[in-house]
């Protein structure tokens, strides 16, 4: 049994599928079907899981493992997460790319220097990345995980710099009137013309 040191979790086993062992899989990975591209997978247990096969099927990838050769084995695996070491991820990123797994505890800094907490996950759930800040003592807060509302990332420095207001983490004093109730923008507006 392998004991993974920085575990980066790339995929989900689910329900079995059919009769040979095959498994339903969420991949956590941009390209579903890369997640035997980086070589053996890990349970929590440090149990090894090489894939032999693998295909698309809607929103999961159908895959086939080393030893896994009926529907009774197949089913003992569902709901089992599979790991890969950090040290197994290709270190050559665009500028713009992160791997989420080290952005995590990163310290949430605002341009001003005020403290935001740690990040805690980052997510997307279809309407563009979150990330979740945590500080001691407080609710947890989900920000847009956009150039706008982090427009700095120093891994080296062990933080990333927010804009707060970008953020939603404070208001905009000129969208509010001096009833606390929100003012329409020029642009939220209804207008008489129809739209082209």
């Amino acid at each position: 049994m392998t004991r993974l040191t920085s575990p980066v979790q790339l995929a989900t086993i689910g329900a079995a599928h059919g009769t040979r062992g095959e498994v339903r899989v969420k991949s956590h990975t941009d390209n579903p079907l890369s997640i035997g591209d980086y070589g053996l997978l890990y349970d929590k247990n440090g149990r090894e899981y090489e894939v032999l096969e693998i295909r698309p099927s809607k929103t999961v990838v159908i895959v086939r493992f080393r030893g896994i050769n009926d529907r009774n084995m197949a089913e003992a695996l569902n709901g089992t997460d599979l790991f890969i070491d950090r040290s197994q991820l290709p270190d050559e990123l665009d500028d713009d790319e992160f791997y989420h797994t080290d952005l995590i505890g990163l310290a949430a800094i605002g341009i001003d220097g005020t403290s935001y907490g740690v990040v805690q996950a980052v997510f997307d759930f279809g309407g563009g990345p979150l990330i979740e800040l945590s500080h001691k003592g407080r609710k947890s807060q989900m920000i847009p995980f956009s150039v706008a509302a982090v427009p700095e990332i120093d891994l080296g420095a062990g933080k990333i710099i927010i804009e707060p207001y970008a953020a939603g983490l404070i208001a905009d004093t000129d969208d509010e009137e001096q009833d606390g109730k929100p003012r329409l923008k020029k642009s939220d507006k209804p207008s008489d013309e129809e739209p082209k």
